[in-house]
């Protein structure tokens, strides 16, 4: 063999080992809860394996849960840095205030970012948020003077968009959140494998929508093919919460019949070991011992439940 070909084709190994060793996601949670925890609001943190352009998935809580996740050695840098640098975008699934909230107080400090959300979305934060009366306008549109520090793109249902300055794309697909509310479902893509994020959701039969089940129609395909990592999924009351009270959520009952209709799409054979990102628990009395337990008990499928801990990463792949 030539020296020339002995080269060619070491490039060809590495680069076919690089390809190989970032199949997946890394998360790194900044807040997880629903509910009354301030310091504790839901935001994770993206980013495809061996990179650190991430995006965060809400806003809830940034600045205690960046301090948090470097105080635990998720990130080996300042938090100053974290927030300044390694968060490119924002994504908001909706503007509930522990989805938003860590965002908007952070944003003076903040370097210039994208925000990717829904047009009601995107309409909420400039008229209620940043508009001189609540917090000053950081973004591009909205009450003069706009300081641009952020910009809106906005997002239209079921249309892949890449994600600037990271090597991500993404779908974003329509959500109800306790009518008339709406929410938002990310599907990130790298390198052929997906990850997918809900914002809050009431199941299909409450809400009145399909908007669960044509997301699963999507997902289902990757599920067979092995290219989607896992799935985010939120559940903020035990079972006994009564459905005339989820307000737009998931219980673990609920939960568990959304990933069998998943299932029967997408094959029970393929679900086992499925990651699924348990999110959005709200803490309330023993709710959350609860919540597991019937989790636990309801798992017939065999998926990979993960209960994520705030500033405590973790890869899915």
């Amino acid at each position: 063999m030539s020296r020339f070909s002995s080269v060619f084709l070491l490039i060809f190994l590495f680069s076919v080992a690089d390809s190989f060793a970032q199949q997946g996601f890394k998360v790194v949670p900044l807040g997880v809860k629903g509910g009354v925890e301030d310091g504790n609001l839901s935001a994770y943190m993206l980013a495809p394996l061996q990179s650190e352009a991430y995006v965060c998935l809400d806003a809830g809580t940034i600045n205690a849960g960046i301090q948090k996740a470097v105080s635990n050695g998720a990130f080996k840098v300042s938090a100053e840095e974290v927030l300044k640098k390694y968060i490119r975008a924002y994504f908001i699934s909706h503007p509930h205030l522990d989805h938003i909230s860590g965002m908007i107080i952070n944003s003076v400090e903040d370097t210039a970012k994208n925000i990717y959300a829904f047009p009601d979305c995107i309409r909420t934060i400039t008229d209620h948020y940043f508009n001189w009366k609540s917090w000053p306008n950081m973004g591009n549109e909205g009450n003069s003077p706009a300081l641009k520090k952020y910009t809106y793109k906005v997002l239209k249902p079921g249309i892949d968009t890449r994600v600037e300055q990271t090597e991500m794309t993404v779908r974003a697909l329509k959500l109800s959140h306790s009518k008339p509310g709406e929410s938002a479902a990310f599907l990130f893509e790298n390198n052929g494998n997906y990850v997918l994020y809900f914002g809050d959701t009431g199941p299909d039969e409450i809400e009145k929508t399909d908007y669960m089940q044509q997301i699963w129609n999507a997902a289902a395909p990757l599920i067979r093919s092995g290219k989607l990592k896992g799935i985010f999924l939120e559940v903020s009351y035990a079972n006994e919460q009564p459905d005339e009270k989820l307000f737009g959520h998931l219980t673990p009952k609920w939960f568990m019949q959304e990933m069998n209709k998943l299932a029967e799409l997408a094959g029970k054979d393929k679900m086992r070991n499925l990651n699924v990102v348990v999110t959005h628990i709200k803490p309330a009395g023993n709710s959350e011992e609860k919540i597991k337990e019937q989790l636990a008990s309801e798992n017939k499928l065999g998926l990979n439940l993960i209960f994520p801990e705030q500033g405590i990463g973790f890869e899915i792949k």
